[in-house]
């Protein structure tokens, strides 16, 4: 069953804290992101593990090869379970993420690649440049992702079919641009319900404001784990 991740995207640590607190068995995955962890560093991640939760720390690495390589492991002693990694830095650089997390053997923390972010779209892929349609772009970067030793990928839920059709049955499908059907969609373009994330084939759902700016958020991240259930 797909899992859901409550992405901790607040300013403070004693924010975070306070989410994973309130929310309490309700979610057992919490996301740390640049916002978070550029204001309290890898700290965080040790005292959300510390209750008993698990980390997608998703910083998004992009560099030359053996700086990723570096970051990898510097991220898989802080013991996070998921980790990302931006598909675009290329064959090397995704095969030495895949090595550095390997290194921590039973414990190593799942690599994922990010394919197109979900602020992006057609629009978006012009002005870089890019010719090709969004399901080709992240078709593209998704086989390369994956032949070159990535767990999964990040896309949004507008993807998730294709790329579990090309990807096969084994490959982690993260998609963030969950929103429950009524919900605001913020600087989200491509975005899809749970329910319907979940029947495409993904393996988890990250979910911030509409869970974080509920009035009850324990309710909420309840009604999400319940749709994903049925």
């Amino acid at each position: 069953m797909a899992e859901l991740i409550v992405a901790l995207d607040v300013a403070t640590a004693d924010e975070a804290l306070a989410v994973v607190t309130r929310l309490g068995v309700t979610v057992s995955f919490y996301k740390i992101g640049l916002e978070l962890f550029s204001a309290t560093g890898p700290d965080i991640v040790a005292r959300v593990k510390a209750q008993g939760k698990r980390v997608f720390l998703d910083l998004k690495l992009h560099d030359i090869p053996r700086t990723v390589e570096r970051a990898v492991i510097s991220c898989g002693r802080l013991g996070v379970d998921l980790l990302t990694i931006h598909s675009s830095g290329g064959r090397a650089m995704i095969q030495a993420a895949h090595e550095a997390a390997a290194t921590f053997g039973t414990a190593a923390p799942k690599v994922l690649a990010v394919t197109a972010l979900t602020s992006l779209d057609q629009s978006d892929l012009t002005d870089l440049g890019i010719g090709r349609s969004m399901a080709a772009q992240v078709e593209a970067l998704g086989t390369l992702a994956l032949a070159s030793g990535a767990d999964g990928i990040v896309c949004s839920p507008q993807e998730v079919a294709a790329m579990r059709r090309r990807l096969g049955p084994r490959a982690l499908l993260v998609t963030p641009g969950v929103r429950p059907a009524g919900a605001d969609l913020g600087d989200q373009k491509r975005v899809a319900t749970p329910g319907q994330a979940v029947r495409d084939g993904a393996t988890h759902l990250v979910v911030g404001r509409p869970i974080l700016a509920a009035s009850d958020p324990c309710a909420a991240a309840a009604a999400i784990q319940a749709e994903i259930s049925r």
